[in-house]
């Protein structure tokens, strides 16, 4: 086996690496322990309700015939028809 296969093989994760800091100190112990956890997206100020609703599949087909977005495309035709804009 060539050096440089030997080299590709080798499993790497265990090994230091010298351009990271030592996150065991206790100085990245207290700024990891301060840290807030932020799980997901941000919420928006307005969010959605799930439901569930029951149409037409040539109307949904059509929605999405348009590509991605077809969810957003049909709440604005329900908004306009709700004379909401």
């Amino acid at each position: 086996m060539s050096a440089r296969k030997e080299h590709t093989d080798r499993d790497l994760s265990s090994e230091p690496d010298e351009d990271l800091p030592d996150l065991s100190t206790e100085y990245w112990a207290r700024k990891i322990a301060k840290a807030p956890v932020q799980r997901g997206r941000p919420k928006a100020a307005v969010t959605k309700v799930s439901t569930t609703i029951r149409l037409d599949p040539d109307v949904i087909e059509a929605f999405k015939a348009e590509g991605a977005g077809w969810q957003s495309r049909m709440n604005e035709a329900l908004r306009k028809a709700a004379g909401l804009e």
